[in-house]
């Protein structure tokens, strides 16, 4: 059974970093494309970017082009956030699936937990 969970959430000023982690267990994360998405309170669930299975290619949500770099080690899945602001505040999901990556969270079909970053103005 796959699992996958978040780590490295919590809360940072403004203009700080946070590097978050996403560890799959229960099958290969290689052979999955992986993507980060996070949900503030009351707001839909946003797409934050997302890394190919395999060739390397990236994606990036408009709002943190720039700011934000997702990568892959081997069964780990990062996301560095820098230049944190207080609209990035929320919980952030990790998700993967045995395809392409998207930009959709309906195409998804493993998620973690979520793992809860704040940021203080």
């Amino acid at each position: 059974q796959v699992h996958l969970e978040e780590s490295g959430g919590g809360l940072v000023q403004a203009g700080g970093s946070l590097r978050l982690s996403c560890v799959m267990t229960g099958h290969t994360f290689s052979l999955y494309a992986a993507a980060w998405f996070r949900q503030a309170p009351g707001k839909e669930r946003e797409f934050v970017a997302s890394h190919s299975a395999n060739g390397g290619l990236t994606a990036y949500g408009d709002s943190v082009k720039g700011r934000f770099t997702i990568s892959r080690d081997g069964g780990n899945a990062f996301l560095q956030m820098n230049s944190l602001k207080p609209e990035d505040s929320a919980i952030y999901l990790c998700a993967a699936r045995g395809g392409w990556a998207t930009s959709v969270s309906n195409d998804y079909d493993h998620w973690g937990q979520g793992t809860q970053v704040t940021v203080s103005s």
